[in-house]
């Protein structure tokens, strides 16, 4: 076909194919109601408080964090008798040093675990709105915002309609709108995203309150993608409620976290705690057991002594809307990546800088119904580590802003610490390695340069070395211990985790396996920390989620490293002593069984195994909330009707489909003034170029295949090809 023919049949497509007139669809998209969000310079000054602190707070905090800091002391000191017998080399320094700033990060656990035993023995209420009882009316007005990249349209759109269908339960529907947030690269899974929308808004009736928006350039990633909302229509909203892609959350959890921000005018952000479901892998169901064991106890110590200077983990979180406008806009960071740029980890930061603004911060880890899912392998796990690691060191540029708060403050810090622990756990280890080797065959110094009566020579105390370890072992094991017996007086959550006695083997089955992974984390988490500082960018991938498997090719390039490092390890300690050596083993043993822990973990067969048996259970898997159980069915109906074909030749055969695309294109599929994107003209030539569309389907890289689906013109000439 030549081009002048070509051009005929394009400028006369949408007529050809379109026999019978296509009906008016409504909008995807309400009328805007725009709300300034400016951006906040890190150097503006603290704003006037505009709450009073609840009394008490400074004693709960001393004793946290003056707690940590005793316990320290104290170790600090049995550590030195240990490493100072014959005099303290540089290496025990060393050893010393990284010591004691390690275990201030264990024991200020420890000391948050103990908060959270005596909070959970208090009854709560979500700032005054009661947790029993029928949920209130609500008199404002919430937009639910699902933000999805790249994800399986058939999880995102289930997980929002058991929401909506819990909403309507629970008669507060008329309380909420949905909008999905699309900032997908992938031009199949965007139509599929589009058809998906249409279908759920067609079965809840849900026109004029389920919306949808793609957003054509990904600027600032998701703190771009809500911040473009707020900027569009959050003047209508006096809150909005974010989720993430693999979010569900019960209308009772819902309306009494809205209930308590209309209550609290004061109150900027309300955390809810979220509890990973739908584990499948052995991997998903170690971190689905202890999140929902442990991170309860965790989770009620943060919020009894955070107060109202809490944190914001950027999702199943409400959020005033005006608060976070005028607060929360994001500076870009000066430099280059992966330090400079835009702040990836945004969440910590918005959270400072609303409470900079003036407004509480609240978490309410007591409040149940507030789900997510979690990564299904160790795979996983540190490849988005790797991107959280990024953003969480990033922060050290944001520390010295002026007005934040300190507690958070702290949040970053902790923020930071939670990836620099890791290379501090490797930095001691090799030092003690060291240090052994220097006292195994350095001769002792009958004459040093100071007078003494006694050869100077590296040499340690073993039995007290003995109770130190016995003693930091307790302090990094005694808050799952203090989890468990609070899970024991609880006759509903002890029956919900399979009874007692299951439940125990269930925590000593995760503490082993853990104990094995640990090492394997240390070294991944050491390398990002090393790749990061070195000026390497992680970039954005889409989370996996569901099966965890792995090709084994894949998995021994990824992890022969934390083997290889092992066998060293190993042999380095068996050559300086055998005692040496089983003093070293739990490490050793993890990294030299990386790659089968990994491969065993991750895939479903173990964790199919584990459930059988009843191990690793968790209430909400034994006696699942109804909005899961739908979210679940609902996801089952929609994998088939939501694959993500081909996206033109889907267009091409769906009329109506084609239409909506058309009407939900920005500006109409018209060049936006000041868009020079490349990708839009490269698209367009290498269209115009192409005889066939499978020609033009293998030309495009996905980039421009995007691209070529939101330009009018090029698009027309796509279906022309078909």
């Amino acid at each position: 076909m030549d081009a002048v023919a070509r051009d005929a049949v394009v400028m006369h497509a949408p007529q050809l194919r379109s026999a019978a007139p296509v009906p008016a669809l409504p909008p995807a998209l309400p009328p805007e109601a725009p709300l300034d969000m400016p951006t906040r310079s890190l150097r503006d000054p603290a704003a006037p408080r505009r709450f009073k602190a609840p009394g008490g707070l400074f004693a709960r905090r001393a004793f946290v964090i003056g707690g940590a800091g005793l316990m320290t002391i104290g170790a600090a000191y049995e550590m030195y008798k240990v490493l100072e017998v014959g005099g303290l080399t540089a290496l025990e320094g060393i050893v010393l040093g990284l010591f004691v700033i390690l275990f201030a990060w264990i024991g200020f656990s420890f000391t948050n675990a103990l908060g959270g035993l005596m909070a959970a023995m208090r009854r709560h209420s979500v700032l005054g709105v009661p947790l029993d009882g029928p949920p209130p009316r609500l008199a404002t007005r919430t937009a639910l915002l699902m933000p999805t990249y790249n994800e399986e349209p058939a999880r995102v759109l289930a997980g929002l309609q058991a929401i909506h269908e819990s909403l309507q339960e629970a008669g507060a529907l008329d309380s909420f709108d949905f909008f999905i947030l699309s900032d997908t690269t992938d031009a199949d899974i965007w139509i599929a995203e589009e058809a998906g929308f249409l279908a759920l808004r067609a079965r809840t009736n849900g026109e004029g309150r389920i919306f949808y928006r793609r957003r054509p350039r990904n600027i600032d990633r998701k703190a771009g993608n809500i911040a473009e909302w707020v900027t569009r229509f959050g003047g209508r909203y006096e809150t909005m409620l974010v989720l993430d892609a693999d979010s569900v959350m019960t209308a009772d959890c819902i309306v009494r976290i809205a209930a308590a921000m209309e209550r609290n005018p004061q109150v900027g952000v309300i955390q809810t705690l979220p509890v990973i479901i739908g584990a499948r892998t052995l991997f998903a169901r170690l971190q689905q057991f202890a999140g929902r064991l442990y991170g309860p106890l965790i989770a009620h110590g943060l919020a009894w002594w955070h107060g109202p200077d809490s944190n914001y983990w950027g999702h199943n979180a409400i959020l005033r809307t005006r608060a976070f406008a005028e607060c929360a806009g994001l500076p870009h960071l000066t430099g280059r990546k992966p330090f400079g740029g835009h702040i990836m980890s945004h969440d910590f930061i918005e959270a400072a800088l609303v409470r900079r603004g003036g407004w509480a911060v609240h978490m309410v880890p007591w409040l149940e119904g507030s789900y997510e899912e979690g990564p299904p392998s160790l795979t996983d796990l540190a490849i988005r580590d790797r991107r959280w690691c990024q953003g969480n060191l990033q922060h050290a540029a944001v520390l010295p802003a002026r007005g934040l708060h300190y507690v958070s403050r702290l949040h970053l810090l902790t923020g930071i610490g939670s990836y620099i622990t890791a290379p501090l756990w490797l930095i001691m280890l090799l030092a003690g390695l060291l240090t052994a080797l220097q006292a195994r065959f350095v001769p002792p110094d009958y004459f040093p340069s100071e007078f003494s009566l006694f050869p100077a020579w590296p040499a340690q105390d073993p039995i007290r070395a003995a109770w130190v370890f016995v003693g930091t072992m307790a302090v990094l094991l005694l808050p799952k211990i203090f989890a468990y017996l609070v899970m024991l007086f609880d006759g509903e959550q002890r029956r919900g985790f399979g009874g007692g006695v299951r439940t125990l083997f269930g925590l000593l089955a995760e503490t082993l396996i853990a104990g094995l992974a640990a090492p394997v984390m240390m070294v991944a988490q050491s390398a990002a920390v090393a790749t990061i500082l070195a000026g390497r960018d992680g970039g954005w991938q889409p989370q996996r989620r569901g099966d965890g498997s792995v090709p084994l090719r894949q998995t021994l390039k990824h992890f022969a490293p934390h083997t290889l490092f092992g066998v060293a390890m190993g042999a380095a300690a068996l050559l300086i002593s055998l005692p040496l050596f089983f003093w070293m083993t739990p490490v050793i043993l993890g990294l030299l069984l990386a790659v089968p822990l990994v491969v065993w973990t991750g895939g479903r067969a173990a964790g199919e195994a584990f459930r059988r048996i009843g191990l690793l259970a968790i209430p909400e898997e034994r006696a699942p909330p109804r909005v899961l159980q739908r979210a679940s069915e609902i996801a089952s109906e929609l994998e088939a009707a939501l694959a993500s074909g081909e996206a033109v030749r889907r267009l091409r055969d769906d009329p109506d489909l084609l239409a909506a695309h058309r009407a939900m294109l920005p500006d109409g599929g018209q060049r936006a003034r000041g868009d020079h994107g490349a990708e839009r003209l490269v698209a367009r030539a290498k269209v115009e170029d192409a005889g066939t569309l499978a020609e033009a389907l293998a030309a495009l890289t996905p980039r421009e295949k995007s691209a070529a689906l939101g330009d009018a013109e090029t698009l027309s000439r796509l279906l022309a090809l078909g």
